[in-house]
């Protein structure tokens, strides 16, 4: 926890013994007074924050948008506060000092100024926060000199300097051999990934402040830092860029599973951001919950293709056909005729792009004002001219009509079924169980490829099945709209009838009958005074969009049926793609440029980091040769670092002493064992796959019989991805070794 600020004797530095040259007061005696000063600032700040909620929460909760905008506010107060105490004073990231001589800049996870508009801390996402993470030597954007400080408990327990010109050196700066990034890249790990903001290096940080106009590929291998640029370019995008607001749909981050988002819950709110939505793909749909993968791999590609999603549409439309015989309907105030082709009107009635199960209730309503025109024109002895001339809107009660009209067995039951409502689940099954329909829906398919899609349980769903019903979803849209629909008309005709008697008792209790109490006999302000947010409204899933930009990590496992999930999500085609096509299990043979084309992106801009911060060279020198047997093109990056650990090798049946000869001498650090289904976890130790342990990192990784992960593309890249988890040592046990 940090340290409390309140207190005018607390030391921001504590440095050890080993670091006392880096103590001497002509190092840190300006950064101890800018500290006191963010101190006081900081207290006075919570303070502030906490009076403002406090009077927010007791206020009246008022009604309609007034209500939202209220609990708005709140949200966003207390996400400020919640950061404010989260960090304390380690919302310092470190400073930069300018080659003019200027005041040194200080930068924090969040911008802070005090009460006389002095800034004491410049936001990360600030343009001119940028040299504090781009600088270097060749291009030093500026700066003299820059700090970065490593905070334990709310103290500075370490802090480095870099020294751009010869003038930095004055007196600003303790300079080691090892720099503030290399130094944190040995640090232990955790169950959560740890905080490396204040290290963010200047081609991280290029991509992360990068455009967000169109489609931007950022490709990189093992250890390179996508997951990072991933993470920090939501939240610098959500800051920065005015397109991408809350009230402009936002950012969605989609991960590839969920031990990574728990592996990445903590950075976003580091970030002094919780605006940002993240999801896996399995989220994007209620199904994906219990959805299993796809046991067929034949099965799991027809299933991964675009085109075969698309016949979804065509199964649709088989559900709407108008009826092609003429029918009587017979009403209290007479029989009429419902020809074919006002069956074909009523049916094109609906809006193009309405989903089917909303257009029902259009339809409906074409039909009650077809018959209805219909009857008038008989009742008023003249033959019906298609849809005549207004009559009298009293003569046949609307309302009557409909109470009629759906008490009408053969009228209902024809619309029921040449328009019914349908539920994606249902026709997404008929699919998998109903040769001929899927030989309709798909008619390029070879009888042995429908034969394959079929299954004997038509709603057991595997992930394969996930774009199959979001696309159904999307196009039929929800069976209960038209029943939430009638629901609200009903309630805004009560809240009227309800308005329109207060103002009729208002207006009467005015003496004069004149003056702005008669301004509420107007019809528009009547209308005004209704609470239209209090009446029940569309639940609309959060994750189903639209967004103003997504970000994809580990996106080279996407099909491209899966890539049309989240296209629909992200009309703009604003998307951050971040991947490696050495890490794809099903092989990935394209360019990135050729894959995303084909799924329908264009003006794709494209980047690359080549640089591992992760992985020591001890173990990327046995992760290349497997990888390369399988990929010999693959984009295997560079290590930056060796631990002076080489690689383990032993029997299966040492696991146990392995695992307790290194907790043993480690008090800090996670493990993981990868490949031992059985193996039970235990504290500090974690227990994954190869593809459940993809994006996350451990101090230890034992593979146990990595030759069991399988042959071709897919065993190499789980081989490659569960070697490659290390950040210090790597331990393989076998039972041939």
């Amino acid at each position: 926890m940090p340290a409390t600020s309140s207190t005018s004797s607390f030391r921001p530095f504590a440095l050890s013994d080993q670091l006392s040259p880096k103590a001497d007061p002509a190092l840190i005696a300006d950064d101890e007074r800018h500290f006191a000063a963010v101190a006081s600032c900081l207290d006075e700040t919570v303070a502030g924050v906490s009076d403002q909620l406090d009077i927010l929460r007791k206020a009246p909760g008022g009604a309609g948008r007034e209500a939202l905008e209220r609990d708005q506010e709140i949200h966003r107060l207390s996400a400020r506060l919640r950061t404010l105490r989260r960090f304390g004073l380690d919302l310092c990231l470190g400073r930069m000092v300018a080659e003019d001589g200027s005041d040194p800049v200080y930068v924090g996870r969040i911008g802070l100024t005090d009460s006389t508009g002095r800034r004491l801390l410049l936001d990360w996402r600030a343009p001119a926060a940028e040299p504090f993470f781009a600088a270097t030597h060749a291009r030093p954007m500026g700066l003299a000199s820059r700090r970065r400080y490593r905070w334990s408990d709310g103290r500075v327990g370490d802090y480095w300097d870099e020294v751009f010109t010869a003038d930095g050196l004055d007196g600003h700066a303790a300079l080691d051999d090892q720099s503030a990034f290399i130094a944190s890249l040995g640090g232990n790990r955790s169950e959560r990934m740890r905080d490396v903001l204040a290290t963010i290096q200047a081609d991280q940080d290029a991509i992360i402040r990068a455009g967000s106009r169109g489609p931007l590929v950022v490709d990189g291998g093992p250890g390179t830092g996508k997951t990072v640029v991933a993470l920090h370019r939501s939240a610098y995008l959500l800051h920065a860029d005015p397109r991408l607001g809350q009230r402009r749909g936002g950012v969605l981050f989609v991960g590839p599973h969920q031990p990574y988002l728990s592996y990445v819950s903590d950075v976003l709110p580091s970030l002094g951001e919780d605006g940002v939505r993240t999801c896996t793909v399995r989220d994007l749909v209620a199904e994906g919950t219990g959805a299993v993968p796809e046991p067929d791999p034949e099965v799991a590609r027809l299933k991964s293709s675009m085109d075969l999603v698309r016949a979804i549409e065509k199964g649709v439309r088989f559900y709407e056909e108008p009826p092609v015989d003429d029918m009587t309907v017979t009403t209290p105030w007479g029989a009429v005729t419902l020809s074919a082709w006002e069956w074909a009107e009523a049916f094109d009635a609906p809006d193009p792009g309405t989903p089917h199960n909303d257009a029902r209730g259009r339809i409906w309503d074409e039909l009650v004002a077809i018959l209805r025109d219909k009857l008038e024109a008989q009742t008023a002895g003249r033959a019906y001219d298609g849809r005549g001339e207004e009559e009298d809107e009293e003569a046949i009660p609307e309302r009557l009509l409909r109470r009629a009209l759906l008490h009408d067995k053969e009228l209902v039951g024809t619309l029921d079924r040449s328009w019914p409502l349908l539920e994606a689940a249902d026709l997404v099954g008929d699919l998998w169980s109903v040769p001929a329909y899927l030989r309709m829906c798909a008619p390029w398919l070879a009888p042995e490829e429908v034969r394959a899609l079929q299954r004997a349980e038509p709603q057991a769903w595997t992930v394969s099945d996930l774009p199959f019903l979001d696309a159904a979803r999307q196009r039929l849209g929800d069976p209960k709209a038209s029943r939430r629909q009638r629901q609200r008309e009903a309630e805004a005709a009560a809240e009227r009838a309800r308005m329109a008697r207060v103002i009729e008792d208002i207006v009467r209790a005015d003496p004069d009958g004149e003056g702005a109490v008669t301004m509420l006999h107007g019809q528009d302000l009547q209308t005004t005074l209704i609470d239209e947010a209090a009446l029940t409204g569309e639940r609309r899933d959060p994750l189903d969009g639209p967004f103003g930009h997504i970000v994809v990590d580990e996106a080279q496992e996407l099909t491209d049926a899966e890539w049309r999930m989240l296209m629909r999500r992200c009309p703009s085609r604003s998307f951050t793609i971040v991947g490696d096509r050495a890490q794809a299990r099903e092989g990935f043979t394209e360019s990135w440029r050729e894959r995303l084309e084909r799924v329908g992106f264009d003006r794709i801009e494209q980047t690359s980091l080549s640089i591992n911060y992760r992985t020591p060279e001890e173990v990327m020198a046995e992760a290349e040769p497997v990888i390369r047997a399988a990929l010999p093109d693959a984009n295997v990056p560079t290590s930056v670092r060796g631990s002076g650990i080489p690689v383990g090798r032993g029997r299966v049946a040492e696991l146990e002493s392995v695992l307790d000869g290194w907790l043993a001498e480690h008090a800090e650090g996670v493990a993981c064992v990868i490949g031992a289904p059985a193996f039970r976890e235990r504290p500090r130790v974690r227990s994954l796959s190869p593809r459940l342990a993809k994006g996350l990192e451990f101090d230890l990784v034992v593979i146990v019989e990595p030759e069991r992960f399988g042959t071709g593309v897919a065993g190499a890249v789980d081989r490659y991805v569960a070697m490659t988890r290390a950040t210090r040592q790597l331990v393989v046990l076998t039972d041939d070794c």
